[in-house]
């Protein structure tokens, strides 16, 4: 499976990157390929080394801006020209998406995804990894959401909320029928 994760290329504790690690491991061993921003720094590279380190194929989409940055020994990159431009790739390449710690980049794509599943437009699974209760305010606000009528789909059919990467991956297997 090509299972999209979006996440921070900032550099990050163990509270994030170990549980990162983990998760990486499964991709890896799962034989799944990592659809990600192609970063060679932080987070990303974290899970990137770590699902290359397991088995796991690399498909990079970077952006013309930050193509320095990019992963030189992925198994496949591709620079967009923009950001809109990015993302629609990732989606496209992805079977899955899995959205991991990350900072106004990463919710803007949480938040394009859901959106977009919202009104049709993909039907993959998403999981928000809720790594050290770091969505637990966002999953407040979503029901808030659902509870007060601003959601037109129920929450659960938009995305699901795991508290660790056996979680998040049994999630997605699970619903792509490999279990």
């Amino acid at each position: 499976m090509n299972i999209c994760v979006f996440l921070s290329a900032a550099d990050l504790d163990d509270r994030y990157t170990v549980p990162a690690r983990e998760f990486a491991g499964l991709l890896g061993r799962g034989g799944h390929t990592l659809v990600w921003g192609g970063s060679e720094s932080g987070l990303m590279k974290v899970v990137a080394d770590g699902v290359q380190a397991a088995g796991g194929r690399l498909v990079g989409v970077s952006v013309d801006f930050l193509a320095a940055k990019a992963r030189a020994n992925a198994d496949e990159m591709v620079i967009a020209r923009d950001l809109a431009e990015r993302k629609t790739l990732l989606l496209e390449k992805s079977d899955a998406i899995v959205i991991m710690v990350g900072g106004t980049g990463t919710l803007d794509e949480a938040t394009e995804i859901l959106e977009l599943k919202k009104h049709g437009k993909h039907t993959k699974p998403v999981v928000l990894l809720n790594t050290a209760g770091f969505y637990d305010g966002l999953r407040e606000q979503f029901q808030r959401m659902e509870d007060e009528g601003f959601l037109p789909v129920p929450l659960t059919d938009l995305v699901f909320f795991a508290k660790d990467g056996v979680g998040a991956l049994a999630y997605l297997e699970e619903s792509a029928g490999l279990q």
